[in-house]
């Protein structure tokens, strides 16, 4: 293999001292343009790769954020991912990105790794298995900003970038009620996690203000994989009387429910009217489109980005922690309309 061509070899080249040639590859202005140029174009034929670990090392930074998150194949998690792209990239800042699958383990050990490849900030969301946050301490002792979004916990002093999952739940369950639901069966996962409890709170907090008891019966606390999001259809297609409404935490989720539901015959929504979460592409693709929560996935890593990057250029203390509630919105369709939209 070849040799790293280095900049006392562009030096040599050129005839130029390497103190030139170095602050002509950071483009400083104090060398002419003209000279910059030249040098520029040399090390581009010579084959020259500027050693970053070696300028990380000589700055104490990596101009690296890790982005961890429970899982990649998530219409929502990639819309985060593209708005934290599109500011860590105009301001100079490479992703390390990681998932956890939903283990805690694996989220254990993803979070020690980014942590020893000494990246300068951390954007995550927190698995439904994570049982505590002792991986996130090391962060924490040594200054190292981590900003949750999404899933997010309490218990360790950080900023988050959050919906009102609360008040997004209300309005989602009070619709199906409004459409004349009133034995509405809500499908959500591991409550553990605050998205979960927060929208299982909000629908039963809906019911009990339209006067319609809670029936704990109704509720199906379950993964968010398809195979088990055909184990609770079939659950619901078991209830005697069966539900008029649903109210499902997740859009492929509710999306699987409607295809099983209209393979025993169901129709939608007129049998049962449905309400999902999130607002993914898949949300306008089935039949009918589905209502759905629209969760805005990109500006909520837009978000979580520019206040990373700001405490990282010293615009904000990491010790100003703070949570962000972006909002969201009911995007009404097909899939629960038993009435006409004036009507």
């Amino acid at each position: 293999m070849r040799k790293d061509i280095t900049i006392y070899d562009i030096a040599n080249q050129l005839q130029l001292s390497t103190a030139t040639v170095s602050r002509a590859l950071a483009a400083d202005p104090v060398v002419k343009k003209k000279t910059r140029q030249l040098v520029l174009e040399t090390a581009n034929k010579m084959g020259y790769r500027s050693n970053y670990h070696a300028r990380s090392l000589r700055k104490s930074r990596t101009n690296s954020i890790g982005f961890m998150v429970h899982e990649l194949q998530s219409t929502f998690i990639n819309s985060v991912l593209a708005g934290v792209e599109k500011i860590t990239t105009d301001a100079g800042y490479d992703l390390i990105i990681a998932h956890s699958l939903e283990s805690y383990e694996a989220e254990v050990a993803n979070a020690r790794n980014l942590f020893h490849k000494r990246i300068d900030g951390l954007i995550t969301s927190l698995s439904c298995e994570t049982k505590n946050l002792d991986h996130f301490q090391p962060y924490k002792d040594k200054g190292v900003p981590v900003i949750f979004f999404d899933r997010v916990d309490t218990a360790l002093d950080s900023t988050a970038v959050i919906i009102d999952n609360y008040k997004a739940a209300y309005e989602a369950t009070t619709h199906l009620i409004d459409q004349g639901c009133s034995r509405i069966v809500h499908l959500t996962a591991n409550l553990t996690r605050n998205v979960y409890s927060e929208r299982l709170r909000g629908y039963r907090d809906a019911l009990h203000n339209n006067g319609i008891p809670l029936d704990e019966g109704l509720v199906i606390i379950n993964s968010l994989t398809e195979e088990a999001a055909v184990a609770s259809a079939k659950r619901i297609l078991c209830m005697n009387p069966l539900p008029d409404g649903a109210f499902i935490t997740n859009d492929f989720v509710a999306a699987v429910c409607m295809r099983t539901f209209k393979e025993y015959k169901l129709r939608i929504p007129r049998d049962i009217a449905i309400v999902g979460f999130n607002n993914d592409a898949i949300s306008t693709v089935t039949e009918p489109a589905l209502t759905t929560i629209n969760y805005p996935g990109e500006e909520i890593g837009m978000t979580a980005a520019r206040r990373l990057i700001s405490h990282l250029e010293g615009a904000g203390s990491i010790h100003q922690i703070q949570t962000i509630v972006l909002n969201s919105r009911l995007i009404v369709r097909g899939s629960s309309q038993k009435k006409a939209p004036n009507a």
